[in-house]
């Protein structure tokens, strides 16, 4: 039982040492037949073009955000909101003073909500807005 073990073993290598014999030899016809080895080829990147876009400078920062209405805005990112719902506790804690109004986004985080950003600046004096990576 023993020595069929060993010769089936045997059996595999001589195999496996064909195959690659044979692989290799195949490689070289190829590469003998080619005509040109020097030849070069145009590789495209597949990224394309980023849009061109115009900065926009960030809002002016309130002196104080004493008697001022913040909202927290939830894009609808994963685990957000465990994130924002915190940030609002720790403004009402430390901060009494400020009205803190959390609010979440309707749609995708690349939609606008036409209403809830009109409610912002018509009631709003600062907005935190928790982005998805």
């Amino acid at each position: 039982m023993k020595w069929h073990k060993t010769w089936i073993l045997v059996g595999a290598l001589c195999l496996s040492f064909l195959s690659y014999s044979a692989q290799n030899q195949a490689q070289a016809k190829a590469k003998a037949a080619s005509p040109n080895n020097d030849a070069k080829i145009t590789v495209l990147s597949p990224m394309g073009m980023p849009p061109s876009y115009q900065l926009k400078p960030m809002a002016q920062r309130p002196s104080s955000l004493d008697g001022k209405t913040v909202y927290i805005v939830d894009d609808g990112f994963v685990g957000g909101e465990n994130l924002l719902r915190e940030m609002a506790k720790w403004f009402n804690e430390n901060m009494p003073k400020v009205k803190v109004e959390y609010r979440r986004k309707a749609g995708s985080f690349q939609s606008d909500d036409p209403k809830l950003f009109a409610e912002i600046k018509e009631k709003g004096d600062a907005m935190i807005m928790g982005m998805g990576h």
